[in-house]
C-alpha cells in the first residue's frame, strides 16, 4: 500500500531522516507501521530537529517539498496565490499514486487536500480533523469550509473523518475519535494523593495566546494569596516565555512557579505522576493530549469548557471545569480544595477513563482504517 500524507506541519530533514512535531509524528508512526511506501507532502524549514521533534520511523519515505502558505494578510494572500498552482500540481500527482489518502487537518494544506481529494472519490481516504469540531465553535472561515467539505458525502466519497468528541446530527463518515500517548504497559499502580501537602499543578502546552499561560500563572498567585500552598511547573516554550518570565519576577513568584521549555515526553511523564493538579485554560482544542497524559496518572485536570473537554472530563466527575476569569476560576477551584474525598475521587475516575485509550487500542483501531 502506498500511503499519503498530506500535512501543514513543518518537516526538517537531516542525514536522510525526516523530521516534525513529536506526537504527530508519533501518532503517524503507527499508521505507518502497517503501509508498504509512504510519502509525505508537507512544508520545510531549516535548522536541527529539537527536543520535541523525532523522525518518521519507516524504510521508504518519500517527501515531497512544498512552499507553506498563509491567508493571514493581503501580502501573505498574493504570495500564495503565486505559489498555489505547482502546490496543486503536487498534490493531484501524489494523489493520483497514492492508494490511500491522509488529511491533516485543520490547516491550510488539509484544505487544499479537501478540495483535490473530490477529484479521487474511489481512493480510500482519511482525515483527522485535529481541532474542534464542535458544531457551533466559532472558528475561521478556512476551519469552517474544511468541516464543510469534509461532512458533505456527495463531495468526500470512501473517506473516514476522525474527529474528537461525539457530535450529534453529523454524516456518516464522521467517526468519533481519540488519541494515545501511552501503552498498556506504561499502566501502573500510582499512590493516592494527598491533597493537605503542598499542591503541584503543572502546565503542559505551547506558551502562546491561545493557551492562556498567564491566566494559569494568574490563577496559582491568587491561591497562594487566599493562603493555600501551591506550586505550578510549566513545561513548553513560544512567544510568551520572556514576558511570561518577567511577570514571574515582578511578582516575586520565583519560589513557586518555575518555566521548564520544551522537555522530553520521560521528563514530563515523572512530573505528572506526582502532580496533583493538570492547567491548561486554553481558548481552543480539539482532544487536549495534555490533559489526557495527566489523568492518565491521576492528576485532576482543570480546563475551560471547550470543544469535547467537558466529555472528557463527564462534566465534572473527572476533573474541574472553569471560565475564563480569573475570579470565577479560583471560585470554581476553591469548591473542591478542601474536600479531600471529592479530589480522590475525581483523580481515581479521571485516571480509570484515560487507561481505556492507550496506543494498543489506537493502533487496533488505525488498523481497521487501512484494512476496509
Amino acid at each position: 500500500m502506498r500511503f499519503l500524507i498530506i500535512s501543514h506541519a513543518a518537516h526538517k530533514l537531516e542525514q536522510s531522516n525526516l523530521f516534525s512535531y513529536a506526537p504527530y509524528v508519533r501518532e503517524m508512526n503507527l499508521w505507518l507501521k502497517h503501509v508498504d511506501e509512504v510519502e509525505v507532502i508537507a512544508p520545510e524549514v531549516a535548522g536541527k530537529p529539537n527536543s520535541i521533534e523525532i523522525a518518521y520511523k519507516h524504510e521508504n519515505v518519500e517527501y515531497s517539498v512544498v512552499t507553506a502558505i498563509q491567508f493571514t494578510s493581503v501580502l501573505h494572500l498574493l504570495k500564495s496565490i503565486i505559489k498555489l498552482p505547482l502546490i496543486i500540481f503536487k498534490l493531484f500527482r501524489s494523489c493520483a499514486k497514492a492508494d490511500h489518502i491522509h488529511l491533516r487537518c485543520p490547516g491550510n494544506m488539509g484544505l487544499l487536500g479537501c478540495f483535490i481529494q473530490v477529484f479521487f472519490p474511489n481512493k480510500i481516504k482519511t482525515a483527522k480533523y485535529a481541532g474542534n469540531w464542535d458544531p457551533k465553535a466559532r472558528q475561521p472561515l478556512s476551519y469552517r469550509l474544511q468541516k464543510w467539505i469534509l461532512s458533505n458525502t456527495l463531495l468526500t466519497k470512501n473517506m473516514q473523518v476522525l474527529v474528537y468528541g461525539d457530535w450529534e446530527n453529523q454524516s456518516k463518515n464522521i467517526k468519533p475519535f481519540f488519541t494515545a500517548t501511552y501503552r498498556n504497559s506504561e499502566i501502573e499502580t500510582i499512590e493516592k494523593r494527598d491533597y493537605n501537602t503542598l499542591l503541584k499543578f503543572v502546565f503542559v502546552g505551547s506558551l502562546v495566546v491561545g493557551k492562556r499561560p498567564l491566566l494559569a500563572i494568574q490563577i496559582i498567585e491568587a491561591l497562594k494569596q487566599k493562603g493555600f500552598d501551591v506550586s505550578l511547573e510549566v513545561f513548553g516554550d513560544g512567544v510568551l516565555r520572556d514576558e511570561l518570565i518577567q511577570y514571574i519576577s515582578k511578582k516575586n513568584l520565583e519560589r513557586i512557579i518555575n518555566i521548564n521549555g520544551n522537555q522530553t515526553k520521560e521528563v514530563v511523564k515523572e512530573a505528572l505522576k506526582t502532580a496533583h493538579f493538570s492547567i491548561l485554560p486554553s481558548k481552543s482544542e480539539g482532544w487536549p493530549k495534555a490533559i489526557a497524559e495527566a489523568m492518565f496518572f491521576g492528576c485532576i485536570p482543570v480546563v475551560t469548557e471547550i470543544s469535547c473537554v467537558p466529555y472528557m472530563l463527564d462534566y465534572g466527575k473527572r476533573g474541574i471545569l472553569m471560565t475564563p476569569n480569573l475570579e470565577d476560576a479560583i471560585i470554581e477551584l476553591m469548591k473542591g480544595l478542601g474536600n479531600n474525598e471529592h479530589l480522590r475521587s475525581k483523580s481515581e475516575a479521571a485516571l480509570k477513563w484515560s487507561q481505556q485509550y492507550t496506543l494498543d487500542l489506537f493502533e487496533n483501531e488505525i488498523i481497521k482504517l487501512l484494512n476496509r
